[in-house]
């Protein structure tokens, strides 16, 4: 066929809506999914919606989220049968029920493989028992499940670890989720050692189009030593560019991090400044001229007599 596919690849449709709806909350394990019938753990994505031109006329695309659920989690068999009023004989593994974000990790063909098998097996008890499909009994089904070498439990040690908690860090701390964006900056969990719940990255493109705000408006006046964290990896820029605005003009600072920080919490430092907490004053992070991966993490201000 000259190449091209057969078939429009359709990576998503109409998907049902049952009692119990997947959604980022499973994903992160934030909530407790119950009667677990497999496991997904790849990254929440939808690709971009649109492209379009910016204020400078340059193209940008617009709706890429890639969130990774840093480890498993559970899909619940109440998330492949649809209500019991709408149909009982029915078990969908493929368009199940779920949130959009949360079906950009579970659309995987493995995934679709574990919950074909479950589905089968959920099939074959309710013809055998003469059941509709959502009263074959969870206990009896997990029970056949595991001998048939499924995996319905989250393994020990394979959830990523969580990021240190900015609220519990001295001095004053913005985290990257706070920071004004410019350009795409991918979220990733991947390299433990961060604040927060992530830290971000410019993917190693668009140098000099890229750029993470820290704003210091509201910062109470007072001096201050300002630091930068980052999770350190030999494909990161050894010459990261981070600009301090401050109420007595701006230093630039080049940034290693390919180096391990030397503070505590992997922050560097990037100085000793006066903030009076106005508009005009933030720490702004660039990938201009980056000779590498330039990540992005949380800002601390501790301060200084």
């Amino acid at each position: 066929n000259e190449h091209f596919p057969y078939w429009m690849y359709v990576r998503e449709g109409r998907r049902m809506v049952s009692s119990y709806v997947q959604t980022e909350l499973d994903c992160r394990r934030t909530r407790t999914t119950p009667h677990s019938v497999g496991l997904g753990s790849y990254n929440m994505d939808s690709h971009n919606c649109q492209r379009h031109l910016d204020e400078h006329g340059h193209v940008r695309n617009e709706g890429d989220v890639q969130v990774s659920p840093r480890g498993p989690y559970m899909i619940s068999y109440e998330a492949i049968v649809p209500k019991k009023e709408e149909c009982h004989n029915l078990l969908v593994p493929v368009c199940l029920s779920s949130s959009h974000i949360a079906y950009g990790s579970i659309r995987m063909e493995p995934v679709f493989m574990i919950l074909g098998q479950s589905s089968a097996t959920a099939a074959c008890m309710a013809i055998d028992n003469n059941l509709a499909v959502q009263d074959v009994s969870y206990d009896a089904l997990r029970e056949r499940l595991l001998a048939d070498k499924q995996v319905l439990d989250i393994p020990a040690n394979s959830v990523a670890p969580t990021g240190i908690d900015p609220s519990k860090l001295p001095g004053i701390v913005i985290d990257n989720d706070q920071a004004k964006l410019q350009g795409d900056w991918p979220s990733s969990a991947s390299i433990s050692g961060f604040v927060g719940k992530d830290y971000i990255h410019d993917a190693n493109a668009g140098q000099g189009e890229k750029s993470v705000t820290y704003s210091l408006k509201g910062v109470k006046p007072g001096n201050y030593e300002i630091r930068v964290c980052f999770t350190p990896q030999a494909n990161r820029a050894s010459n990261t560019l981070v600009v301090v605005q401050y109420a007595m003009g701006s230093s630039e600072v080049r940034v290693d991090q390919r180096r391990k920080p030397t503070l505590e919490y992997g922050f560097v430092s990037l100085g000793k400044f006066r903030v009076n907490g106005t508009d005009a004053e933030a720490v702004v992070i660039s990938n201009a001229g980056a000779n590498g991966h330039v990540i992005a993490d949380a800002v601390q201000l501790l301060p200084v007599k």
